[in-house]
Parts: C-alpha cells; structure tokens; sequence
C-alpha cells in the first residue's frame, strides 16, 4: 500500500505540472509587455518602505556583532572568573543554531501568514532576547538568550530580503537588497562603536546586549504602517490591493500603465498560484528537490550562501576582538572597528553598482581578492608566532610589523568580501519561482547558518591544532573553490523579473541562457525607446 500511495503522489505531482504548463503567459519576455513611466527611478514610497525593512539587517547585524566586544568584558559576571574557549564558543554558537532553525521555518511561514508578519514576529523574538541577555548571571542563560536572539536573526535574514525583492522594481531590485546588507554591515559598525564605549564599564557588556530591543521595537511599530508583497496579495486573490501597492510603486505611472503592470504580474505568477493552491507543503517541498529548474536554483542559492560562511567572514565578526587582543593590540575593540567600518564602506560601493555590473562579475572579479587578502594573513601569522611554536599566547610582545600587516590583510579580505560575497548570496529569493519561493529561501539560509555553526563552533578549536596559519590559509582554499562554483555554476539574473528568472534554469545552470535573454530585453527595450523618441522630435517641430 505504500508503494502504491507514493507511486500515486508522483503522478499528481507530475499531472499538476503538466497541467501549470498550461496556465503560462504568452512570450518569453512578458514584464516588457508594458513600460511604466519613471520605473528606472525608485520612489520615496520604496525607499521608506525598504529603510524600514532594512532595520531587521540592522538587528542582525548589531546581535552577531555585538558579541565580539561582550565576550573580551564579561569577565566573571556569568560565574566563571574568565569564560573559557568552549563557553565562548557556545555563546556564539547558540546564537547561529537559533539561526538555523529560524531560516529554516521562516520562508516556508511567511508563504503562509505573509511576509510582514514574520518580520513582526522576529521583532518580538529579539526584543525578548535582547532584555533576557541584559539581566542574565549565568552561562547557561546567556546561552539561552543567545539562541533566542540567533532565532529572530534567521527569521529576518531569510524574509527581510525576500520581502524587499517583491516590493522593488526590477532595475533596481538588486540595489533594494543590498540596502539590507548596508543595514547589517552598519549594525556590526555601531556594535563595535557601543562596545569600543562601553569597553570600561563595569557591566557596560549588560548594556550592549540589551540595547538592541530599541530598534526592534521601533519596526514592529513601523510594520502596522507597510503593506504586504503584491505577489503574495495576487496569491490571496486581492488583486485590487495589490494593484493599490503598485501603484505606489510606479508612482509616476498612469493609471493604464499600472493596471497593465497589475494584469502583466497576475499572469505570470498564475501558474505558481495554481500550484500553491492545489498543492501541499510536503509536494511543494518534493518539487523543489526532484524539478529541475527548481533543483538548479536551489544548488546556486545554496552554494551560494555555503560560500559566504565557509568563506570564514564571520570568525571575524564573533572573534576580531578576541583575535586582535591576542596579538597586541591596546584596544582590540575599537581595532575590530576599524576591520567592520571597512566592510560597510565597501557595502555601499555594491549598493551603486550591483544592478550597473552585475551579480555574477561582482562575484568572479571580487572573490580572488578574499584569497590574497587569506593568504596574506596566513604567512603574516607564520611569521608573527615563529618565537611561540606558531600558536598565539596572551602577554606574548609580537611583532608590531607583522601585526600591523595581519590588520592590512584582513582590510583587504573584507573589502573584496563586502563587495560580492557579502551582498549577492542574499539576492537568493530572485531564483525561485513564487510556489517554491519561500521554501526555497528556507533551505538556503538554513545552509548559511548551518556553514556559519560550522565554522563559529571550530573556529578556536582549529586556531588550536592547526595554527593561525594554517586556519588561514585552509580558508583561503575553501574561498578559492568557491570562486570556481561561481565561474562554472552562477548566471547573471540582473535585469531580469523574479518570473523570468526560472526560465534559465529549465535546461542547465542558464550561463548562457542568462545572457541571451538579457540582451533580447535590452533590444526590446532600445526598440521601444525609439519610437518614443520619434513622437517626441514630431510633436517639437509640430
């Protein structure tokens, strides 16, 4: 009998395919169907509603970052006169297994409830985290918190972007997501500014943790005031509230232009609201692993976010204080300032041009950089440790030349980090189609946080048997294998709708596909600007 329920449950699952193929918009490219006045430009409505959006990736990067600086002035008020390696390490580590189990259930919720009430939801998970952490005593309970607060992070890393995508327009949809990584890279930066400030204080750590409950508080509030994703209204059939958001979107449109934008996106998501409606969690979860369009997607997605954490970026963001501590310098905190201030500046040069160039040649042309900068590092700690068997030992006087080049080369490595791997993975919600969409985000910041549980848990250990050194450059090679999964695997989706998007993929991983079918819009739209340009110089001379 069970041979025969799961034979019957491919045959449904290939019939509801068989049958969406059906329900599909005539012609490859139908977003150019109509071309809305000042698309090109984004509104204030967009840019208000993705700054708010954004504080999630403030929190996010506010709660990992802040740790840095507690962990170097707790001292003994959890208990232990010093906290140890392996208390330190599940500290950090509570926090991304909370993470992992809130990306985990957060695409695959916000399917369900929508995506601005998971956000909402996030927000109370870190309030309560927030005040858990700051009267805490013992190691236990900040572990506790910890995990609490690494909830709230998964479930806003995974939906914040997601919701920012669907509420963008396409030529700027990448700069809107990176707006987010902005906001995260900018909570390291004040993280590390509120822990260079409280760095004295007695329980001045208490403060830090606890004050990240004022900007969660303040968009939950905000929240009551956004509207939800269009693509998820039109999937609820509220085709006129959705039309309501668009025009919002499209504020310089006519009227016509938006209803055709409304009529245009209702079409193309038809076919992923058949197969929402007429599916099951569990089928849509089996179509996303044995379809392969949907298969390609979610390896790209994956690969890609696995890529960022094995890339060991985080080791940095957890340990810099700790690790520049050790190797001597004064104020390790206000040094970990200068490592997180450089990967929000170099944010910001994504943000301009992550549309202008390109995701996939932000990532080939940037990635190489992360390897020298690794590298670098590896033979300044061989150099650095050579008097202390190549283990870093506390009261040790080292090199100040060689310390200085350990600081250079980490700048290095996070400028090359910030540009591509720290923004593009996040673009993961423009691979899936709507029905998968969610889950799809799911699985792949659950493979963020479960490569970052990874390295945040072995990062101290493997300074202990492999050397500085040799940590260092083993991540160096894991950087430069990510960079031949981005040469052979990862196309270029900017220019492209979230619907034109799957098409890519149907017969491979859409390299080429990619380029075709953005040099056919392109032509599509120069032919389009023409006869504009026509009318234009006719009714001059008139």
């Amino acid at each position: 009998m069970t041979r025969i329920s799961n034979d019957d449950s491919r045959k449904d699952e290939k019939r509801i395919y068989q049958e969406t193929d059906e329900v599909v918009v005539s012609g490859e490219i139908s977003e150019l169907a109509v071309v809305a006045e000042g698309e090109d430009r984004t509104t204030w409505f967009v840019w208000i509603l993705v700054c708010c959006t954004s504080i999630s990736g403030l929190l996010f990067g506010y709660d990992t970052g802040v740790i840095s600086g507690a962990l170097v002035t707790i001292g003994g008020d959890l208990g232990p006169a010093e906290l140890s390696s392996g208390q330190k390490e599940l500290i950090t580590s509570a926090t991304t297994l909370g993470a992992l189990i809130g990306g985990l259930v957060a695409g695959m919720l916000s399917d369900f409830l929508g995506r601005r009430p998971v956000l909402a939801l996030a927000d109370v998970i870190f309030i309560g985290g927030a005040i858990g952490q700051a009267v805490c005593h013992t190691v236990w309970s900040m572990i506790g918190c910890r995990f609490l607060i690494g909830v709230g992070v998964g479930v806003a890393a995974c939906v914040a972007p997601l919701y920012i995508q669907e509420l963008s327009p396409t030529r700027m949809r990448g700069r809107m997501v990176v707006v987010n990584v902005v906001a995260i890279t900018g909570g390291q930066v004040v993280a590390y500014g509120i822990g260079a400030a409280f760095e004295k204080m007695h329980g001045g750590w208490r403060w830090m943790v606890g004050l990240g409950a004022i900007p969660s508080g303040l968009q939950f509030i905000f929240l009551f005031f956004l509207p939800e994703s269009p693509r998820i209204l039109i999937r609820r059939d509220q085709v006129e509230a959705a039309r309501s958001v668009l025009s919002k979107i499209y504020a310089r449109a006519t009227a016509e232009q938006v209803d055709l934008k409304a009529r245009v996106l209702s079409d193309a998501v038809k076919q992923s609201v058949y197969i929402a409606n007429t599916t099951t969690l569990f089928q849509r979860i089996r179509m996303i692993l044995i379809n392969p369009t949907n298969r390609r997607a979610l390896i790209i997605s994956c690969g890609l976010q696995a890529q960022q954490q094995l890339s060991g970026f985080n080791t940095l963001m957890y340990y810099s204080a700790t690790l520049f501590k050790e190797i001597g310098f004064d104020n390790p905190t206000a040094v970990g300032l200068i490592v997180s201030g450089t990967n929000f500046v170099f944010t910001l040069f994504a943000l301009k041009y992550i549309d202008i160039i390109g995701r996939r040649k932000i990532m080939i042309f940037s990635a190489p950089g992360m390897v020298l900068g690794l590298v670098l590092a590896s033979v300044a700690f061989h150099f650095l440790t050579l008097k202390t068997g190549g283990q870093l030992m506390d009261g040790t006087q080292y090199s100040t030349a060689w310390s200085a080049i350990v600081l250079l080369a980490m700048i290095f490595y996070v400028a090359s980090y910030a540009t591509g791997l720290g923004n593009v993975p996040w673009q993961q919600g423009e691979m899936f189609s709507l029905e998968v969409r969610g889950i799809g985000t799911s699985f792949a910041t659950t493979t963020n946080w479960a490569m970052n549980l990874l390295i945040g848990a072995t990062y101290l250990s493997l300074m202990d048997r492999i050397t500085p050194a040799g940590s260092f450059g083993f991540y160096a090679g894991l950087c430069l294998l990510g960079w031949i999964f981005d040469v052979f695997c990862f196309p270029e989706t900017a220019g492209l709708s979230l619907e034109e998007t799957q098409k890519i993929f149907k017969h491979g991983f859409g390299i080429k596909e990619s380029e075709r079918l953005r040099k056919e819009k392109q032509s599509i739209a120069k032919s389009e600007k023409v006869p504009d340009a026509e009318k234009a110089s006719s009714s001059s001379s008139a």
